[in-house]
Parts: C-alpha cells; structure tokens; sequence
C-alpha cells in the first residue's frame, strides 16, 4: 500500500523546520509528499499567506504537491473550523478524492494539536498515524489544553529544535510521546537556502546596513500587544528600551526587525529614541525571517523579549544576546497557564538582562549539564503548576523542587496564589496543606465566594 504524508504548516519557520527534518532523513520515504499550508489571519482572504514569503520556493522542493487548506475549507476560517463527528466519514472521502489520495495510507505530520486546524485533520483522517513538530520555545512547555486520547494515543513522536541543549521538553509527555531533536546544521542549512533565495530576490532587505559597514545591533520585535500581553504604548516603549540598552553598551549601528503581523506605526517610538540618542536605526520592511539575517549580518548583539531567535542566535549561531522587559511581562502574564510563560521564563533564566552590560558582555551559554542540573526541575515546577491535571504524574518532582529552590529569584516565577490553590509548597503553611485537597473546604470556599458576590 502507498504511503501519503500531508505536512501542515501556517508559517514560513515551520516549514523550514520540516524541510531541516525531511533533509536530515527523519521521514521514512513516502509514495507522495503533500505540504498543506493554512493561513490563519483575522482577513485571511486579503492577506498574503506564506508561500509569498521571499525564499518560499526554496522549501517547496522537498514536496510533490503544495495545497491550500484555506481554499478547501473556504469560506470556513482554518483557525476555528472544525468537522462534526457525524460528517468525519463525508469529508475525508472528499479529501481521498479531491487530493488523488484513493487508498493511501495517510501520514499526519501537524503543527500545534491544540488549535485547528491541526485537530481537525486528525479527526479528518481517524486511521492516520500522527507526529507533531514543534518550531520554538513553546515545546520545552506543557500541553495547553487537554487533547482527545484517540489522538494522543495516535502521536508517534514530537520533533522540534534544540534550542536549549541539555532541556527535555514537557509537551504532550502526558501521552509518552518520544521527542527527538532535528539537527542543527539541517536547520542552518535550510536557512541559508533561504537567504541566498532572498539576496536573490533583492540586492538587500529594505535598509540594510552594507556589509562591510559596522555590525548592527538587532532588535527583535514580538508584537506582544496582540496577545494582550502588554498595551500597545508600553511595547513601544520596550522598543525604545531596547534602543537606550543597545546605545549603552556601545553600539551605533542598529537594525529593527518589526514582527509582520505589527503596525508600522510599532517602530516610530524606536526611531524617535535613536534619533534623540545620535544612533543609527534601521527599520526592516521585508518579511524575512530573523535567521536569515544572522548569517548576513552577523550581528554584534541580537536583543529581544522572549523571541524564539533570542535562542536560535545564541544556540545555533553564537551571537551574543539579551532581553529586556520579561520580568514586567511575567509580573502581568494573565491566566497563569498562558503558554507563553515556559518562553518567558527560559529567557528570563537563560539570557543576561540588557540593563546589565556587565552580564551582557560576559555572558555565554550554558552547557548541557549544567542545563539538565539546574533547569529541568525549575521547567518541571513551573510546567505542573501551569496544567496540574495533564502533568499530574509530575507532582512529586514539583513538590521537591519547591521544597528545596524557592527563593528570592526563583519566586518571580510563581505565584502565591497558585501554589496555595494546588497544595503545593510556599503556598499555605505546611500544618495547612491538606486544605485545597478536602472537598469539604473547597465547598466551603465556593458558598463564600458565592455570598460575596
């Protein structure tokens, strides 16, 4: 029987991590290659998806066949369509029959399985065997949500990038799922076709420094407002933050790398503060990806909040690097399970503070031991208390590390509240701790609240 694997990607990143993987023989040959691609903005139908992207075409090689999952399901939006059981069996003889699929053996290879349309084409396909790549910091995280065991139980392997060598990932442990690395230099060579294809396309991206002048400073930004993570004013001010901090330690020539999806508007406070401080700054217009200008650049510092590239620059490039703002980020992050916590605090643990040019300068990355020593048990803790009930089995782990490391820098990553809410140590006093497990005191504090109101 022929064998059909359907990668899904929504970002011109992931589909570079699946081209560092099918690059690295990490995929059993396959009768077929579909590569399914999906755009999940707000105004889908006006705006460019990915494969418009500079370098695009570059990736596209290592597939058969390239399909839009927008089209398809249009004009459902891929971000919240989701199949009715009872339709399963319709839609997917649709698919078998629109995408010349007959009766293959199908492969599922999807991004995030918490949100569509990753979900829905494991329903789609209830025979398929499943794996799940994971393109940035969020993978050393737990499972945001609880995922339906006749998926879970379908999950072969979790294959992300090593990021933070020494660190095993939480995601979807809770099924025993088996997480293995793609190798680095399959990314870096992935990612240097890319650059080569968008030198190609132009002499430079808009505004780039030469490359014989001075190396830049680069700053990353997040656009963190759209996920209600700070006001829009103060992530201008971050901007500007990263500019004071840059000029502190030296640096005249400095590039600014806008999220996409971010107003133009996002860069002005920047560029009033480089102006005010006698620095040059440079605002990139076109959509490239961070890495692909590490190599060109080779930029003297890469600073950030908690971008993913903060730790593919120092990982798989050895630049120098800093962050800033992540501790008012944490001080704010709202619910405590927000899955952009485990990045925050991976940054905020792993990289020197901008304010501190000291730490900046004398900083290097840490080795695998020291990582798997001093990391894994704080990743742990903060991963059970962020989903105690898919991490359940993790409680003991978490309880001894409590126990023995909270301290004045390590209480930043944690709250009061929520230790006291799940038992757990530096909640309530110990001779306490039996409170938030008897059914009869949580009874007793809901009809509270429930008067309080």
């Amino acid at each position: 029987m022929s064998v059909t694997q359907i990668f899904q990607a929504s970002t011109l990143y992931g589909t570079a991590t699946l081209a560092a993987a099918l690059d690295a023989g990490l995929f059993p040959p396959a009768g077929r290659r579909i590569l399914l691609t999906s755009n999940h903005s707000v105004t889908a139908e006006i705006t460019p998806g990915f494969t418009s992207a500079p370098g695009f075409g570059a990736l596209r090689s290592r597939f058969d066949t390239v399909l839009d999952w927008n089209a398809f399901i249009a004009p459902q939006h891929p971000g919240s369509w989701s199949p009715r059981a009872d339709d399963v069996p319709l839609w997917e003889r649709q698919l078998r029959a629109s995408w010349d699929l007959g009766t293959d053996r199908v492969e599922l290879i999807v991004e995030s399985l918490q949100v569509p349309p990753a979900p829905s084409l494991c329903r789609l396909f209830p025979g398929a065997a499943v794996e799940v790549y994971a393109d940035g910091l969020m993978s050393y995280g737990p499972t945001r949500s609880r995922i339906d065991p006749g998926i879970g139980m379908r999950i072969r392997r979790m294959l992300h990038l090593d990021l933070v060598p020494g660190l095993e990932p939480l995601l979807l442990t809770e099924f025993g799922v088996r997480a293995e690395a793609i190798p680095a230099a399959a990314f870096l060579k992935v990612i240097g076709e890319l650059e080569a294809a968008v030198e190609a396309a132009a002499e430079a991206p808009t505004g780039t420094p030469a490359a014989s002048a001075e190396p830049p400073a680069l700053l990353l930004g997040q656009y963190l407002s759209a996920l209600d993570l700070v006001p829009a004013a103060e992530e201008e001010e971050l901007h500007a933050e990263m500019v004071r901090g840059a000029h502190a330690l030296g640096h005249r020539e400095l590039v600014f790398k806008p999220h996409p999806s971010a107003p133009a508007a996002y860069s002005r406070r920047a560029e009033e503060e480089a102006g005010r401080l006698g620095v040059r700054l440079t605002v990139l217009s076109t959509p490239v990806l961070a890495e692909t200008l590490y190599a060109r650049l080779r930029p003297a510092l890469v600073v950030g909040c908690f971008s993913t590239g903060l730790l593919t620059a120092a990982t798989l490039y050895g630049l120098p690097v800093a962050r800033t703002g992540t501790g008012a980020v944490l001080a704010r992050l709202s619910p405590y399970p927000n899955s952009n916590r485990i990045p925050l605090v991976l940054a905020d643990v792993l990289l020197p503070d901008l304010a501190d040019p000291a730490a900046v300068r004398s900083w290097t990355p840490p080795g695998p031991d020291r990582v798997a020593a001093e990391l894994q048990g704080l990743l742990t803790a903060v991963g059970f208390t962020m989903q105690p009930k898919i991490l359940a089995r993790r409680r003991p782990e978490a309880e001894r590390w409590l126990s023995a490391n909270l301290t004045p820098d390590t209480w930043r990553y944690f709250t009061r509240r929520r230790l006291t809410g799940l038992g757990l140590p530096g909640g309530i006093p110990a001779q306490l701790s039996f409170l938030p497990r008897s059914r009869a005191a949580r009874r007793v504090a809901r009809l509270l609240r429930r008067a309080v109101r």
